[in-house]
């Protein structure tokens, strides 16, 4: 009988012409679209993890009790010096505010001490190895973009030492880096830890520490441990926010593919109710045939993914190889995202969206095809309307 069920659908489907093809091709478009858009938004987050993590978390942040990130205020008392034998294996940070003066404007700046040899993020901060410049300081591509700043230029930078006394002096910058984590460009220059050190008065202070690959943690007094589920928590939620927001656009595309399913097994149950009868007359039970118009459905879904993946798997590789570039006004978003972005295709991802359009084409099937349960097999071979 499954096998009878098959040949019998797919002689209908074909039978059915253009009906059949307006609904695959539909069901074919959202199917790719559903596995284009998951595909960008996973490659988003790969990416945005991978260079946020490289470019700033390191393996984790050891941070100062009396510090918080989203805090300015915290900056004047959250630092100090930690006393622990896992010290070699942290890389100190201090922040510090001052205020920049590039061409007489004033812009208020954070200050983040560095050590010059640290190999954990990416900055490039051996160049500081290769200066004579009294303070040399390195700055992002948005950060000399917003200033005007270039490569060798000297400006005025204020800021206060430890007795909040103000102090001032010109920096040089050294180097300007390119990167896809706003977090570590906007607003803030980097210069050498020593050298920030002797500017404040506070000699072996930081304000949080990157922790190493080795770096093992233990509970501390005075510092608490972020790890990168929970460094990165804001950006996993605002992914998902966009994961909810593109479904909104499949799923209608989903939606007009499935009513269209269900308008032809509405139609077909109700032209089609003279053969309803004769199958049931020549000893097939009203649960086959039910089963019958489901499985057109369920060709109906499979023929769409067939057709998908001749047009899909050409588009949707082409895309992954050279990704999707991203307007110019991403950067000032303030989230990590590259100037291209590489979609990536799990196999969860297609074959989820397989099952997703297979199990909605089968049960919008389904629900017109329940009629014929209460159909009468006499009054089906006369055509007769119940």
């Amino acid at each position: 009988m499954p096998v009878l069920a098959i040949k019998l659908a797919y002689r209908n489907l074909v039978g059915a012409g253009l009906r059949t093809w307006l609904n695959v091709s539909v069901l074919s478009f959202a199917f790719v679209v559903i596995i284009f858009h998951n595909g960008l938004i996973d490659g988003w987050n790969q990416q945005a993890r991978r260079d946020t993590i490289a470019w700033e978390y390191g393996f984790g942040h050891l941070l100062n009790k009396a510090y918080d990130p989203y805090d300015p205020f915290s900056l004047q008392d959250g630092h100090g010096i930690l006393q622990t034998k896992m010290r070699q294996r942290l890389i100190p940070v201090l922040i510090q505010q001052g205020t920049l003066y590039p061409g007489g404007r004033m812009v208020p700046v954070l200050l983040k001490g560095i050590e010059t040899d640290q190999e954990i993020l990416k900055l490039p901060t051996k160049l500081f190895l290769k200066t004579d410049a009294d303070i040399p300081a390195l700055i992002g591509k948005r950060m000399a973009r917003a200033l005007k700043l270039k490569k060798g230029d000297r400006v005025l930078l204020r800021w206060r030492d430890k007795n909040a006394t103000f102090d001032a002096a010109n920096i040089t910058i050294i180097g300007i880096f390119n990167n896809n984590v706003p977090t570590v460009d906007n607003g803030q220059i980097w210069i050498p830890i020593e050298k920030l050190w002797e500017m404040t008065g506070l000699s072996g202070h930081a304000t949080l520490f990157i922790a190493t690959n080795d770096y093992v943690h233990v509970p501390i007094p005075g510092w608490h441990f972020k790890d990168h589920d929970t460094l990165l928590a804001v950006l996993d939620n605002m992914i998902a926010m966009k994961k909810v927001g593109g479904s909104i656009i499949y799923f209608l595309l989903l939606a007009l593919a499935l009513l269209a399913i269900f308008d032809t097994q509405v139609l077909s149950v109700f032209r089609r109710q003279r053969e309803i009868g004769t199958y049931i007359a020549l000893g097939m039970t009203r649960l086959q045939v039910v089963a019958l118009f489901s499985m057109e459905g369920a060709m109906n879904s499979l023929l769409a993914t067939l057709v998908g993946s001749l047009y899909g798997i050409p588009l949707l590789f082409y895309f992954a190889k050279i990704g999707i570039g991203m307007p110019a006004t991403a950067d000032d978003m303030g989230i990590s995202i590259a100037e291209r972005i590489f979609p990536v295709y799990g196999a969860g991802l297609i074959l989820g969206t397989i099952a997703l359009v297979v199990i909605s084409a089968t049960i919008v099937s389904f629900l017109p095809a329940k009629k014929i349960a209460k159909m009468d097999p006499a009054d089906a071979l006369k055509g007769k309307i119940q």
